[in-house]
């Protein structure tokens, strides 16, 4: 019933699915313009070594999110984990596992888009996932480069997205490399370390259908 009502969605509920899945999230990096690590999808133990082998230091990262519990019912969750060659273990053959050539980075950047409104921050946090400790966390808010609001403009129109949290990594020659963009992201601890008007830009969209 939600996904046939003729009105603005913030996201709509298909489009919001679809993104959500990373493979094509990926696809739509690179259509978009983007600069993608070299990532392999694969239930293949034997391709997943030859990969980490040839394009390491490599990561793994999940597919999309997923519940998971603890034997307490808490909800947990998977980090973003560096993998070695002799880490990979026939277990991959279970289902699919997604391994990435691990970026180079001296930052991370955090790009929330609102109705087309991009409010990018920088995040230096010397971690590999940045999730995993908030304590470590400054923040700048940035510009975005052209080029790369161009191809966030492409990712959005894309896959029918009005909001989106876009992650890059941030390299030392300052190129941004794409790792994805979560249509149901969070921002309020952004906001809140930050002052950007994201929420008032949030309600300006829901309210008048522009940002």
């Amino acid at each position: 019933m939600l996904a046939a009502l003729p009105c603005l969605q913030v996201n709509h509920p298909h489009a919001t699915a679809a993104a959500s899945y990373k493979p094509i999230g990926l696809a739509a990096a690179v259509r978009a313009g983007f600069t993608v690590p070299p990532t392999l999808i694969t239930s293949d133990p034997d391709a997943a070594r030859t990969f980490a082998k040839d394009h390491g230091p490599v990561i793994h990262k999940l597919l999309r999110v997923t519940r998971h519990l603890d034997p307490d019912e808490m909800p947990l969750t998977v980090w973003t984990t560096a993998v070695e060659p002799d880490d990979i273990d026939d277990d991959v053959a279970g289902t699919a596992a997604l391994f990435q050539t691990r970026v180079d980075s001296v930052a991370d950047m955090r790009v929330t888009v609102v109705g087309g409104r991009r409010f990018a921050v920088r995040i230096d946090s010397g971690l590999l996932d940045w999730r995993t400790d908030y304590d470590r966390h400054t923040y700048r808010p940035i510009d975005v480069p052209p080029e790369v609001a161009d191809s966030i403009t492409a990712y959005m129109a894309d896959l029918r997205l009005v909001y989106a949290c876009f992650d890059f990594a941030l390299t030392a020659a300052d190129d941004w490399v794409f790792y994805e963009a979560n249509p149901s992201g969070q921002y309020g601890w952004i906001e809140a370390a930050t002052g950007l008007p994201i929420t008032p830009t949030f309600a300006d969209l829901l309210q008048n259908g522009t940002a």
